[in-house]
């Protein structure tokens, strides 16, 4: 029993230190790793030292900048590395949710978005004026507004001057002279009589004092510019008649899309009167100057019967399909980074290497953007953090900033 108490006692002794031997050595191998890692830090050449928030403020050695904090090191390597691109550890990278996305070359969908407002088909105006002076007698129409029919009477009109004229037919008419009875008929047909009343004055030999002036359009009035008992002349802008059933939208677009609507382009719209109703039309006309307030241009779109559930200044909210002609390198839209002077990506190398570029883009299709030079279908760019790096990638500090946050425990 002595025997094997004392057997057992030497193997735990001897597992003990075994182990104990195995643990320094390991400890003494990551202590020697880690000297080798900060030697080869120090190692490296510190230009200067400067405040993490201020590249302008500079020091000769560690301190505090105006704003207590900490100030970080500027090397060598990373001085020289910055003319083209910057290197951000990949835990900086992480902790700031850096994304990426390929650049992709291919036709592009293009849909411009937005307003309109509905108006009067202005080829459908019916203005009135009379063809002779006179009195106006018997208005049927009271205000702005009022709906007419086509054959309804608007007015009657009081002239001497067309009751000569009607006097002079019927005494060609008993002289039996047909060219002066001719030009009597022609005459009275210029003065704004029709031919129905020209075949009752001619059968019934009864001149009428009163002759009646009516719609040739069913719609609203949209313009009443005489009252009862005003006196007129042909150049008197009576009233003006609308069919409501002939509308068309004007579309405010804006400058940078001017060069792609053409006429013909398919287009939707809706309105929040019909909610969930779309409306297809056409850009029937584009108009030829721009606003010189808000640098958009005026586009018509024309369509088909609404059966009056458009109502002119209705607010539509327009989409034009602009066709695809040809084939484009484009990144994400939240990809570009705009600015007074030129438009930039920040363009990831690899290995936590980025650059900051200068691009030209073009039209905007969706949530993507046509890139006209800068960038290749092998590139790659920052969609989410871009900002911070771009800031950073032409600052002398940016590197040593972003390396010394990925140190700091």
């Amino acid at each position: 029993m002595k025997l094997a108490s004392l057997l057992s006692l030497t193997l735990v002794l001897g597992f003990a230190l075994g182990y104990g031997a195995f643990a320094w050595l390991a400890s003494q191998e990551a202590s020697s790793g880690a000297q080798d890692n900060r030697s080869a830090t120090n190692q490296r050449e510190i230009l200067y030292w400067v405040a993490p928030m201020d590249a302008n403020f500079r020091r000769d050695k560690p301190g505090k900048s105006p704003m207590g904090m900490d100030l970080v090191p500027v090397y060598a390597d990373q001085q020289d590395s910055q003319a083209d691109a910057i290197t951000i550890e990949p835990s900086v990278v992480q902790n700031l949710g850096v994304r990426t996305a390929p650049v992709t070359y291919g036709p592009l969908v293009r849909q411009i978005d937005t307003v309109g407002y509905v108006e009067y088909d202005e080829n459908a105006l019916q203005h009135i004026h009379t063809r002779v002076d006179g009195w106006v007698e018997k208005l049927s129409v009271k205000a702005e507004g009022d709906p007419v029919k086509a054959g309804e009477t608007l007015f009657e009109l009081y002239s001497r001057t067309l009751t000569n004229a009607q006097q002079e037919f019927l005494l060609a008419k008993k002289a039996s002279q047909s060219a002066l009875r001719s030009a009597a008929s022609e005459r009275l047909l210029t003065l704004g009589m029709t031919t129905n009343e020209l075949t009752e004055l001619d059968q019934n030999e009864v001149v009428k004092e009163r002759i009646k002036v009516v719609s040739t359009a069913t719609g609203v009035v949209t313009m009443l510019g005489v009252r009862e008992g005003v006196y007129v002349t042909p150049s008197t802008h009576v009233m003006s008649i609308a069919d409501l059933e002939r509308v068309w939208i004007l579309a405010e677009v804006m400058e940078r899309h001017a060069d792609a609507v053409k006429i013909g382009q398919d287009v939707v719209f809706e309105v929040d009167a019909k909610p969930g109703q779309q409306y297809v039309g056409e850009v029937g006309y584009i108009y030829p100057d721009l606003d010189p307030v808000t640098r958009s241009m005026k586009v018509r779109i024309a369509f088909t019967s609404n059966n009056a559930v458009l109502r002119p200044n209705m607010l539509a909210r327009v989409s034009i399909a602009i066709p695809s002609d040809g084939s484009f390198y484009s990144v994400p839209t939240s990809a570009v980074i705009h600015s007074a002077t030129n438009d930039r990506v920040v363009q990831a190398l690899g290995n936590g290497r980025f650059k900051s570029i200068e691009v030209l883009t073009g039209f905007e299709a969706g949530d993507r953007t046509a890139i006209l030079t800068g960038l290749q279908a092998t590139d790659r760019v920052v969609v989410s953090g871009q900002f911070l790096i771009d800031s950073e990638s032409n600052t002398s500090t940016s590197l040593a900033r972003l390396e010394t946050a990925a140190l700091d425990p």
